[in-house]
C-alpha cells in the first residue's frame, strides 16, 4: 500500500507522478491511494478527468463522497494560469493549518491549432513546483496518460517528478533533476520558426512609443476574434515584455505578430543580449514588485518562450483562442 506523509518539508517534497497505460491501471494504481484516504480520514483533492473521476466513482461507490473533488475547468486553463491555480490552493491549505493530497490530471486534450506542444511547456511548471511549492506541506501526486503523449513526453514528465506510484508501490525516480537544471534545459529548446510575413512588425526605440503598438495590438487581437477582455490580455502581456526588453535590453526592439490558425503569436526581440534567467516568470513576484512582468506573461500568454542567441533576445507568446477565452465572457 503506498501512503502519504502529511508532514512533507522542503527537503521531502512528495511530488510523485502516475502514468496510467490503461484505466485498468487507474484501477490498479490510483483507487487503493484513496481507499487509505478514506479510511485514515487524511483528506484528498482529485482535479481529474472525468474518464478518471468515473473509474473512481465506479470502484469506490458512495464512498467516494468522502473525498474532495475540484473543478477541473476552474484549474486548467492557461499554463501559468493552471500552476498558480494550485499553488494558490496549497498555499491557502497550508496557512489554515491543512495537509491535503492533491491529485491533478492536467488536461491537454483539447484540438489547439499550436506549433508548441502545450505538455512539454507545462513541464516548466510542474519542475518549479518541486521548490516554489515544498513548503507547503501537502503531498501532490500528477496523473499523465501514456496514451495521449510520445514516450519522450512521459520520459520528460518522469524527470521532474521526484517518485512515482507504480504496481510496486511509490518508487523513486532516477532521472529525476532539479528544477533550475530542467528549466536551463527547457531555454536551449528549439523554437519553432517564424514566418516570413506577419501582420504586425514595428520597432521600438523609447517607452514613449509603447502606446500605438498597444493600440495595434489590441485592435489586431479583436479583429481575429478575441473578445474585448482577451485582447485586452493579449495587449497587457505583450506590452510587459516591450516594457522589459526597452528597460533591461537595448533598442531597437522588434514587435512581430501573425496568426498560426486560431492562436495568435508574438515575438519581441531586443539586442541587449541580457539572459533571461531559466527560472524568470515562475515564481511569484517579490513584494516590492520585482519580477512581476514576466510573471504576468506567464499567467496571460498560454505558451511563452524564451531564447537569447548572440546579442538579441528574443520572447515568444503565444495565445490559443480556445484556450485564452476558458473562464472569460462566458467562454
Amino acid at each position: 500500500m503506498t501512503t502519504f506523509s502529511a508532514r512533507s518539508t522542503r527537503e521531502h517534497f512528495e511530488h510523485a507522478v502516475l502514468v496510467a497505460d490503461s484505466d485498468d491501471a487507474l484501477d490498479r494504481l490510483l483507487v487503493p491511494v484513496l481507499r487509505h484516504h478514506i479510511r485514515s480520514g487524511e483528506p484528498a483533492l482529485l482535479v481529474v478527468s472525468r474518464r478518471t473521476e468515473r473509474i473512481v466513482r465506479d470502484r469506490l461507490g458512495s464512498a467516494a463522497g468522502k473525498l474532495g473533488w475540484g473543478d477541473p475547468s476552474a484549474f486548467y486553463q492557461r499554463l501559468g494560469f493552471v500552476y498558480e491555480g494550485f499553488r494558490r490552493h496549497l498555499e491557502q491549505e497550508h496557512a489554515q493549518g491543512r495537509s491535503v493530497h492533491v491529485i491533478a490530471e492536467p488536461d491537454f486534450t483539447a484540438d489547439l491549432d499550436l506549433p508548441v506542444d502545450r505538455a512539454t511547456a507545462y513541464l516548466a511548471y510542474e519542475a518549479i513546483c518541486n521548490d516554489v511549492c515544498a513548503g507547503f506541506g501537502c503531498p501532490v501526486t500528477c496523473i499523465w496518460d501514456s496514451r495521449h503523449h510520445s514516450a519522450e513526453v512521459i520520459e520528460c514528465v518522469r524527470s521532474v517528478h521526484a517518485h512515482e506510484l507504480t504496481a510496486e508501490g511509490r518508487q523513486r525516480n532516477s532521472t529525476f533533476v532539479r528544477a533550475q537544471e530542467h528549466l536551463e534545459f527547457q531555454t536551449h529548446a528549439t523554437m519553432p520558426p517564424a514566418p516570413r510575413r506577419f501582420d504586425i512588425e514595428i520597432t521600438l526605440y523609447a517607452t514613449a512609443e509603447l502606446g500605438p503598438s498597444r493600440a495595434a495590438v489590441r485592435a489586431w487581437a479583436g479583429c481575429h476574434g478575441f473578445s474585448v477582455t482577451a485582447a485586452f490580455q493579449v495587449t497587457t502581456a505583450v506590452n510587459e515584455v516591450l516594457t522589459n526588453g526597452l528597460e533591461h535590453g537595448r533598442p531597437p526592439v522588434r514587435l512581430r505578430a501573425w496568426r498560426h490558425g486560431t492562436t495568435l503569436a508574438v515575438q519581441v526581440d531586443d539586442h541587449g543580449g541580457r539572459r533571461i534567467p531559466p527560472d524568470a516568470g515562475y515564481r511569484p513576484p517579490r513584494l516590492d514588485g520585482a519580477g512581476i512582468g514576466l510573471w504576468m506573461t506567464r499567467q496571460l500568454a498560454d505558451v511563452v518562450l524564451t531564447r537569447t542567441t548572440g546579442d538579441v533576445t528574443t520572447v515568444r507568446l503565444y495565445f490559443p483562442h480556445a484556450v485564452t477565452h476558458r473562464g472569460l465572457d462566458g467562454g
